[in-house]
């Protein structure tokens, strides 16, 4: 019997299987969250959409949260920055790519993923994307042994979508508003439904924007566990562009919309919401954490607070900011 059939034989052998692949990825468990350590490393300078709540920056060493690096790397760089990284810290347990772009957009993810899958075979690997080139990639991604797979879907409506999502660039050509999301969704769901067969551990993000998407994910919710999605990640809106007058959700309101979810899939409440170059273990940083993720710690005696990112080996590992901006989208 391959492996295929093993995980998709019955339901309850497939989230075995799932929850063993993922047990020691602090982005995935509660309990992994506190003990085991992830590296970020930025190789992913482009991006193809713009949504309205991300700025990127690319030289930045203060902001803690997503789309932001001291410095954007080069595949041969980021494997030494790996081996310094686990010299320093042998907790380290998942290699992922966040960013600062996204990384399906950037060929220098995939080379990256097949230096890592045979140089560091012990890490499992791990890259978020925002989908639109995931049904064009997944193929590739199972090769490079990517196991862990992170797509951030806000909205399956394209009444709430397209008031997320200014634009998208898709096989060099730019749309627009609601078409723009109409050709994002396809991609993300249909993406997620293949990776999701492949074996691939799926997480959806989905970032709770109030008055826009805050009614509609338990909806979102439904559909990505129909599509084989395993756990759900809803984080507060960093407010920001778009969106920079928007109030975040307060704690009673994003562990509302938790809580609703929960009924359907599976939800990871520990997001600290890293930087794309973080590294360490993300229960000890207390990581761009807020009051409504640290209220439902894994640990709730850890007093996370309004801690600031101090990924340990962000330093001495990057070194200096790239003051080279990329200004293509």
């Amino acid at each position: 019997m391959d492996i295929t059939q093993v995980l998709f034989s019955d339901n309850s052998t497939q989230q075995i299987s799932l929850e063993t692949k993922v047990a020691k990825h602090p982005c995935y468990s509660g309990a992994a969250h506190f003990r085991f350590g992830r590296i970020h490393v930025p190789v992913a300078r482009k991006c193809n959409i713009q949504c309205g709540y991300c700025i990127r920056k690319f030289d930045c060493p203060n902001e803690n949260r997503p789309g932001v690096t001291t410095k954007v790397v080069s595949p041969t760089e980021a494997m030494d920055t790996i081996q310094q990284a686990l010299a320093l810290e042998p907790r380290l347990k998942v290699l992922g790519i966040a960013g600062p772009g996204d990384p399906l957009a950037n060929d220098a993810t995939l080379e990256t993923l097949l230096l890592a899958h045979t140089q560091f075979p012990e890490l499992v690997k791990c890259t978020s994307t925002n989908g639109l080139m995931l049904p064009d990639k997944v193929a590739d991604l199972d090769k490079a042994g990517v196991v862990a797979l992170t797509i951030t879907i806000n909205a399956v409506d394209p009444d709430v979508g397209e008031q997320i999502y200014t634009h998208v660039r898709y096989k060099n050509k730019t749309y627009r508003d609601r078409e723009a999301f109409e050709i994002l969704s396809h991609n993300q769901l249909t993406g997620l439904e293949e990776a999701a067969k492949r074996g691939m551990v799926v997480k959806v993000n989905s970032v709770m924007i109030p008055g826009v998407n805050d009614r509609h994910l338990v909806e979102v919710a439904r559909v990505v566990k129909g599509l084989g999605a395993y756990v759900m990640n809803i984080m507060p809106l960093i407010p920001q562009a778009k969106f920079k007058d928007v109030p975040p959700p307060t704690t009673a309101e994003l562990n509302r919309v938790r809580d609703e979810c929960e009924a359907v899939i599976k939800q990871f409440r520990n997001c600290n919401q890293c930087r794309a170059d973080a590294i360490g273990v993300p229960g000890e940083e207390g990581c761009g954490t807020t009051p409504a993720t640290a209220g439902r710690a894994a640990e709730p005696e850890l007093d996370l607070g309004m801690a600031q990112c101090s990924a340990k080996f962000l330093k001495p590992v990057y070194g200096k900011p790239n003051n080279q901006l990329d200004k293509q989208l």
